[in-house]
């Protein structure tokens, strides 16, 4: 049986990917540092620097494709794979992100672009800001009760990681969606002060939100142990939002799933005991 091979499988959307593509009676490849089996899903060991392309793609001929946390060089740890998976005839699913087909120029629209001309079947999902960032990435200013990120008054219509799982899994098992790109999204657009009021009424304690300067917020990202380019990079990504770019509501999760997605306060319903832990 051809497996569907997901890069990426232990991380906030892969998880959730294979839980639904095993539900749907797929077989699949999870793609991981460790190699481990992941939910009932085959483990395969991935480094994105150094891959061994005949081991991962062994069996398979669907690709669920993005760029691993911690890493800023889509371009140039992306396009291999790309290369890769159309010499070998796969059908690229690759989340890309809100708002890049903007501009050519920048780096994920020209992974887009390298998927688009592959000559393979491919389907480009672009996620808006993930909700479940305020139980990760922001979870220290939720738990000190002030969120603080360089984002200004700019909206974001924050997308709940499982309606990206469940779109790509839709993606990934029908040809209704090939050759064609969806702007992923949640149903309303929240500045970072409405958020922090949503995640206080479901949390039952005060989270204020503070904007701070994108200078200052590197260097609160570099002092927290992370590299400078990487710092530079998730800071570099909230000049949209502060430019009003980033507050687009669509459906195309209801295209591709069927089904509205989460709001911000069904994503801190579901995710509650994370956020206060």
């Amino acid at each position: 049986m051809p497996k569907i091979l997901v890069i990426g499988a232990t991380g906030n959307v892969g998880r959730p990917l294979v839980k639904d593509l095993i539900a749907k009676g797929e077989a699949v490849k999870a793609a991981s540092r460790s190699g481990k089996p992941v939910d009932g899903a085959e483990g395969v060991a991935f480094d994105i620097m150094k891959p061994d392309l005949d081991t991962l793609f062994a069996g398979v001929d669907r690709m669920f494709l993005m760029l691993p946390g911690g890493y800023s060089d889509s371009k140039g740890l992306l396009l291999p794979l790309v290369t890769a998976a159309a010499a070998r005839g796969i059908k690229i699913v690759f989340q890309s992100a809100y708002g890049v087909n903007a501009d050519d120029s920048i780096p994920y629209r020209q992974v887009e672009l390298a998927v688009e001309k592959a000559g393979v079947p491919y389907v480009i999902l672009r996620p808006n800001w993930f909700a479940d960032n305020f139980h990760s990435f922001w979870k220290h200013g939720v738990t000190h009760g002030q969120i603080s990120v360089p984002a200004a008054n700019g909206t974001s219509s924050f997308i709940d990681v499982r309606d990206i799982a469940a779109s790509a899994a839709a993606a990934l098992t029908s040809s209704r969606f090939e050759n064609r790109a969806f702007d992923l999204t949640g149903p309303a657009a929240l500045s970072y002060g409405e958020a922090a009021e949503t995640l206080s009424g479901v949390l039952g304690r005060k989270i204020a939100y503070q904007h701070m300067e994108p200078e200052q917020f590197v260097s609160v990202l570099t002092g927290a142990g992370l590299p400078a380019d990487y710092a530079q990079f998730v800071t570099s990504l909230f000049h949209p939002v502060r430019e009003g770019w980033s507050g687009g509501v669509t459906d195309h999760v209801m295209a591709l799933t069927g089904r509205a997605p989460h709001s911000l306060r069904d994503y801190a319903q579901h995710n509650k005991a994370a956020l206060l832990a």
